[in-house]
C-alpha cells in the first residue's frame, strides 16, 4: 500500500505499475499544467484499451481529434486503433489517471451484477442514537 506521493516520478508522471509492481496491466498517473497535454498517440500496436480517470481539474479528452471535455470524476474508455490525447486548457492543473490493459488480457466477470455484494455492518460500526 502507497500514497501517491510514495512513488518513484519521471517528470509530471508517477510511476505507479512500477511502483507498485503490477505486470498484467498499466497504471500511472500524470499532472498536465496548463498549455500542455500528454503525447498523442494510438495502442494498435500494442492492442491496449486504455481508460482515463480525471481525478482533478478539468482536462479535454481528444479522440481521432474530436475534443470532449472531462472534468474531475469521468472515465473514458478508448478503443486501441483510436488516436487520443488528454490536455489541459485551464489554468488548474490537471491530475490523470491511465489505466491500459491488451484487449487479450483474458478478464473474468466475478458474477457480480451489480458489484461486490456488501458484508452487513458489524455491531461495532452501527451508529448509536442519542
Amino acid at each position: 500500500m502507497k500514497q501517491l506521493g510514495d512513488f518513484e516520478t519521471n517528470g509530471r508522471w508517477s510511476l505507479v505499475r512500477k511502483g507498485l509492481d503490477v505486470s498484467c496491466f498499466g497504471l500511472n498517473v500524470v499532472e498536465i499544467e496548463q498549455g500542455y497535454s500528454i503525447p498523442e498517440h494510438n495502442e494498435l500496436e500494442r492492442d491496449q484499451e486504455e481508460v482515463f480517470i480525471v481525478l482533478d481539474g478539468d482536462a479535454v479528452i481528444v479522440i481521432d481529434g474530436e475534443d470532449h471535455p472531462a472534468p474531475a470524476g469521468t472515465f473514458t474508455r478508448v478503443a486501441p486503433p483510436l488516436m487520443r490525447t488528454v490536455r489541459n486548457d485551464n489554468e488548474q492543473p490537471v491530475r490523470l489517471l491511465i489505466v491500459s490493459a491488451p484487449t487479450t488480457s483474458g478478464y473474468q466477470d466475478m458474477g457480480w451484477p451489480d458489484g461486490p455484494p456488501m458484508n452487513s455492518p458489524s455491531p461495532r460500526s452501527e451508529r448509536v442514537s442519542s
